[in-house]
């Protein structure tokens, strides 16, 4: 599931790719952009904020959100791409690579000065050079919703999806639905930003410092099956800000009392 730190490694590989060079190949298979042309513009630089992508290109930026599907893929020119075409939603390529981004649930191109509109509301990024602990617990800890919740709304912290949500909670031991006001914050955040600082080089995340498949998870995707820690089932739910937002909720009842 793309979160934070699938977004700072995709930014790294298409920075590889195509900073400082001419765009030769600029394809938009959207509404509203797909008219777009920066062929002849240099890429200038590609950078993550949160779960959004932004390659600045000339004076534009081409922006994209990974959403549940997407991704960015590389290929050298004439490459055959590992995915059906009809799933790209964008190409940007130059004389010797073609990335190409595949299931991207939003692709837009917009002037760079324009960047505050879609991306100005995100809070500190665990992630990015400036990154704020101290503003990201603050807000956080003004969020009176339940701390899953207060955990995914980018406005308080940018990079947290629903995976790190479930996993931070469950390893600092707070109920899903415990107000994220009457929480150690600060504590939470840290723990966060070191956890996905540790996740960005590894190829799978790991959250109990096992790689092995079926051991990478605390409780995320666990439901029914036994708390590593104290051999309670792991129980499931739904919690969001409201009925369209709801994300999967994942706990052990004795390890995350309340």
């Amino acid at each position: 599931m793309p979160e934070g730190d699938t977004v700072h490694r995709a930014a790294a590989k298409l920075a590889e790719a195509l900073t400082g060079t001419v765009v030769t190949r600029f394809d938009i298979r959207v509404p509203g952009s797909a008219t777009a042309d920066l062929r002849g513009e240099t890429v200038r630089s590609v950078i993550p904020r949160g779960k959004h992508l932004l390659e600045r290109i000339g004076g534009y930026t081409l922006h994209s959100h990974l959403k549940m599907e997407g991704r960015w893929d590389v290929y050298p020119v004439g490459g055959r791409w590992r995915r059906p075409a009809y799933t790209a939603r964008a190409i940007v390529g130059n004389a010797r690579w073609e990335t190409v981004g595949f299931d991207l649930a939003m692709v837009e191109v917009l002037r760079t000065d324009d960047e505050d509109r879609i991306v100005g509301h995100l809070g500190p990024d665990p992630l990015a050079d400036e990154w704020d602990a101290v503003e990201a617990v603050r807000r956080v800890s003004a969020d009176s919703r339940a701390a899953h919740v207060a955990l995914l709304d980018q406005r308080n912290v940018a990079g947290f999806g629903n995976v790190y949500a479930n996993e931070m909670l469950f390893v600092r031991g707070i109920a899903p639905t415990t107000p994220a006001s009457e929480i150690d914050v600060t504590a939470l955040i840290d723990l966060g930003a070191r956890m996905i600082r540790a996740n960005l080089p590894r190829p799978e995340r790991t959250f109990t410092g096992d790689t092995r498949p079926g051991r990478r998870f605390w409780v995320y995707g666990r439901d029914g099956k036994a708390c590593r820690r104290c051999g309670t089932l792991i129980r499931a739910g739904s919690l969001g800000a409201n009925a369209t937002s709801e994300r999967n909720v994942f706990w052990c009842p004795r390890c995350q009392a309340g």
